[in-house]
């Protein structure tokens, strides 16, 4: 299995993975993770915007499975639910598994599908090990609590190997 903490695109956020820039990537299943990458872990339900990405997504025949390491299973069934979709709870990040079983769900091999997520060492390495686009967006809300910080102060010298490598 690859061991890689390199993402393979950067974004800021999930909304400039548009249907359009999916397309020429290949993506025709998204894996993402939830907390911090579609919404700040305090926000209960999905807001508008993200309602609307969903939608954009889907007419354009990309299917969105959330893959979260969440403890709380009510959080994602909740958030999932409200947004008519799949999700893969305790998913085990950076372990294959969880990525395994949504590919299944959805009927999709790894080249077609890749991974958005804020974090190196679970969404992006479990991503590579699983063979799937890795793809990483800033953290919505920000790092919060002083352990996020340091992991996202930890992942700055993998995002700017990431960034040279795009130029």
């Amino acid at each position: 299995m690859p061991f890689s903490l390199i993402p393979d695109r950067l974004y800021g956020r999930y909304t400039e993975l548009t249907p359009q820039a999916l397309d020429r990537l290949g993506v025709q299943l998204l894996l993402c993770d939830l907390d911090y990458t579609l919404a700040p872990r305090r926000m209960e339900r999905p807001d508008d915007a993200l309602r609307g990405w969903i939608g954009q997504c889907r007419e354009a025949g990309v299917t969105v499975i959330i893959l979260s390491n969440n403890r709380s299973s009510r959080r994602v069934e909740t958030f999932c639910g409200d947004l008519g979709i799949r999700y893969v709870g305790h998913a085990g990040k950076p372990g294959t598994r969880g990525f395994r079983q949504a590919m299944e769900q959805a009927g999709e091999t790894p080249e077609h599908t890749a991974m958005v997520g804020d974090k190196l060492l679970t969404d992006v390495l479990g991503a590579k090990r699983s063979g799937v686009l890795a793809l990483m967006v800033e953290p919505l809300g920000g790092p919060v609590g002083a352990w996020n910080h340091v992991l996202h102060t930890l992942q700055r010298p993998f995002k700017w190997i990431a960034k040279r490598r795009l130029l």
